[in-house]
C-alpha cells in the first residue's frame, strides 16, 4: 500500500482550507485576502525550510524551477480565487468540492491517458462512470 501520509495531509489541508474559505468575511476583498492567505503559507513555507533538514537550499531550487512551478502559482491563485467567489454567491461547502474535484479529474483523465501515458483499469473506469453518475446528480 502506498504511503497514506501525503493523502491524510491534503484531506486534513483539504477540510481546513475550505471551512477556513468558506468563513472569510465578506467585507474582506478577495483578493486581499489570498494575498494574505499566501503571505502565511510562504511564512509556514520558509520555516519548513530551514527547520526540516536534507532539503536543497532555496537558492538551488529557484534555479531549477522551471514553467511548471510558475503555472502552479498561477493556477493556486486561479483556484483560491475562484473558490471564495463560488463561496460567496451561495455554492454549499458540501457540494463544491465535489463539483470541482471531481471536474477537474474528469478533465484531467485524457490529459493522463495521452500526455503522461497513464492506464485506466476496468475499476477505475467504473469509477469515473460513478463520477459522471454523481455530477448528474448533484447537478438536478
Amino acid at each position: 500500500m502506498k504511503n497514506l501520509i501525503p493523502i491524510l495531509m491534503a484531506i486534513t489541508g483539504g477540510v481546513l482550507y475550505h471551512v477556513s474559505q468558506k468563513s472569510i468575511p465578506k467585507q474582506v476583498s478577495p483578493f486581499a485576502a489570498i494575498i494574505i492567505a499566501y503571505a502565511i503559507g510562504i511564512l509556514c513555507c520558509v520555516l519548513a525550510l530551514i527547520l526540516i533538514p536534507g532539503r536543497r537550499p532555496l537558492l538551488e531550487s529557484w534555479q531549477g524551477a522551471n514553467w511548471a512551478v510558475w503555472l502552479v502559482g498561477i493556477s493556486a491563485a486561479i483556484i483560491e480565487i475562484s473558490i471564495l467567489l463560488a463561496y460567496r454567491a451561495g455554492w454549499n461547502i458540501s457540494i463544491t468540492s465535489v463539483v470541482v474535484n471531481i471536474s477537474v479529474a474528469l478533465v484531467l483523465l485524457p490529459v493522463g491517458l495521452f500526455v503522461f501515458q497513464e492506464r485506466v483499469s476496468w475499476p477505475n473506469a467504473a469509477g469515473i462512470v460513478f463520477c459522471l453518475m454523481g455530477l448528474y446528480l448533484l447537478s438536478r
